[in-house]
């Protein structure tokens, strides 16, 4: 099992910047792939961006050049760095991890861009 803790969500207006974390704990091997989704209300959720444990990385096209993701493998911990926020981006934005697929999931944080 592995246990995934996100931080960093909050309100910003449009245009700021907010960096999330997802810190995982318990079998760090189960975790070569970690990543983001997130879910508006009434939406079905929606992957953000994954990295593995190589440094490759992946985005969707709605924050690519805007959103970043990073991990510290040291720290077995992911993080997204988002800027030039959106009120389109306001969501929970939730921590995958896995071997190959996303097999474990945090329990989100919340991120709202409004003005």
């Amino acid at each position: 099992q592995v246990q995934l803790v996100e931080s960093g969500g909050g309100s910003v207006q449009p245009g700021g910047s907010l960096r999330l974390s997802c810190a995982a704990s318990g079998n760090i091997i189960s975790t070569n792939v970690m990543g983001w989704y997130r879910q508006a209300p009434g939406k079905q959720r929606e992957f953000v961006a994954r990295i593995t444990s190589g440094g490759s990385a992946a985005y969707a096209d709605s924050v690519k050049g805007r959103f970043t993701i990073s991990r510290d493998n040291s720290k077995n911990t992911v993080y997204l760095q988002m800027n030039d926020l959106k009120p389109e981006d306001t969501a929970n934005y939730l921590c995958a991890a896995g071997r190959v697929a996303f097999n474990f999931w945090g329990q989100g944080t919340q991120v709202t861009v409004s003005s």
